[in-house]
């Protein structure tokens, strides 16, 4: 994926401020910055939610800078959202069945069912099919919208905080199934406020501050880049992962 010179405003508010970004197939690119950086805003406009005033997005050579979010959804990008919310009336089984049906191309409910019961048996979620998506705890919810996002057969997945919630336990889970959708070959860009979690995930780290983007480089790099520090780590904890960083290596 490409976007260059990428904006979206607001009324006055420049929310996404000229970004520059490439991202290589299969990367796991971390996405992180203080609250109202810009970073959930950049992803509703990478899926059409929020079209960009202006700049211009590729997937896979492919512009997209206009398109809708169902067409976006449709070459293979899809994200999942940091406020859970599955279709309230339907089963597991019916909310995974849809993004098979209308994104990802079932020849019909029997096939788009099938896939289904794949991507929930995937995540953990198989024995829960017939249940109402409401009855799931949080990290059921959680384990339902990446079935709902890997229905859509994405090349491009964008999990938006998808960690937020999780006690330790239910974290470390997450981050199994986060890479074992990697290991597909998915390529994924993860907003993430827990930095323990980014730094041990992402192969590079993108840093949004006030729209614009500050730092692009490795989770070395970042940690001790100063604006990252001044904006958002801080010297404490840089220094602190810095250390843990450099201890892994020894």
């Amino acid at each position: 994926m490409k976007l260059s010179r990428v904006s979206r405003q607001f009324g006055g508010l420049r929310a996404v401020d000229d970004v520059n970004l490439e991202i290589e197939p299969g990367e796991i690119v971390g996405l992180i910055g203080p609250n109202g950086a810009g970073k959930t805003t950049l992803i509703n406009v990478i899926t059409g939610v929020h079209p960009a005033n202006s700049g211009e997005i590729e997937l896979d050579g492919q512009r997209i800078t206009k398109m809708k979010p169902h067409e976006v959804a449709n070459i293979g990008c899809s994200r999942t959202f940091q406020i859970v919310q599955p279709f309230p009336n339907m089963t597991v089984l019916e909310n995974v069945s849809a993004g098979a049906l209308f994104a990802a191309g079932a020849k019909n409910i029997r096939e788009s069912r099938e896939q289904a019961m794949e991507h929930l048996e995937f995540v953990g979620l198989a024995d829960e099919a017939e249940k109402s998506a409401t009855a799931l705890p949080l990290a059921g919810r959680k384990r339902l919208e990446l079935a709902k996002s890997l229905a859509m057969k994405p090349r491009l997945l964008m999990l938006d905080e998808v960690n937020a919630g999780l006690n330790s336990t239910e974290i470390d889970g997450a981050l199994k199934l986060i890479q074992a959708i990697s290991d597909r070959g998915i390529t994924l860009i993860l907003i993430e406020h827990l930095m323990k979690v980014v730094m041990s995930m992402s192969s590079r780290i993108v840093v949004l501050h006030h729209g614009k983007l500050i730092a692009n480089g490795t989770p070395a790099e970042v940690i001790e880049d100063q604006s990252v520090i001044e904006a958002y780590l801080g010297r404490r904890f840089a220094e602190k992962m810095a250390k843990e960083k450099n201890g892994q290596m020894t």
